[in-house]
């Protein structure tokens, strides 16, 4: 039995963080996993930028209401899901995912939470588990599923090395180069057509 494990950013949806340092006019937040393997590194310094402008959840919220999937994200996924069990498992956290999961006809998704003061202020974020990608495929494994994994970023590469098949998604040329034994894809007909071959 086959469960596909998807990333969220950069697969079906634009970076958040990117978007949100546009919108308000921070370049250093356009840094992301695609950038720094270090997530706790990442993550900590995005807390000390948004903590030194003074901005916290709800303008990051205003930002995420805005973004729309990334074209064809939600019939890919539709397609996917009439044919196969599909989960994301994702770095992202609840208080970012919700309005994005409408979006997409709330498939299910696995992340991690933010740790939020009342005044609104980001203090911290709590993992799921350690290496939470590979764990939850792992996991999947030993009650019986065999896993089939894409992203694009380098916290995808544990996830989809240990899939039964694993493909990059509108990667960096960077990852591409340094792994050149996985399939590279930029197109959701292509990645589905190599989804439904490997099942």
């Amino acid at each position: 039995m086959n469960i596909v494990c998807l990333d969220l950013e950069g697969v079906l949806v634009p970076e958040i963080w990117i978007a949100f340092a546009k919108e308000s006019g921070i370049p250093e937040l356009t840094r992301t996993t695609r950038d720094e393997p270090d997530y706790d590194k990442l993550m900590k310094w995005r807390i000390g930028i948004l903590k030194e402008h003074g901005l916290g959840l709800k303008e990051i919220q205003a930002t995420i209401k805005k973004i729309d999937p990334i074209p064809g994200a939600k019939e890919f996924l539709d397609k996917l899901r009439a044919i196969t069990q599909v989960v994301i498992l994702s770095d992202t956290f609840t208080q970012f995912a919700t309005p994005l999961m409408e979006k997409l006809g709330w498939p299910t998704i696995f992340c991690n939470s933010l740790e939020v003061a009342e005044s609104g202020e980001i203090t911290g974020y709590k993992m799921r588990t350690k290496e939470s990608k590979l764990a939850t495929v792992k996991a999947f494994q030993s009650i019986g599923f065999e896993t089939i994994a894409s992203g694009d970023s380098f916290n995808d590469l544990a996830m989809i090395k240990a899939s039964k098949a694993g493909f990059l998604f509108k990667s960096t040329d960077k990852i591409k180069a340094d792994n050149p034994d996985l399939p590279a894809f930029e197109t959701y007909d292509e990645l589905f057509e190599a989804i439904k071959n490997a099942m």
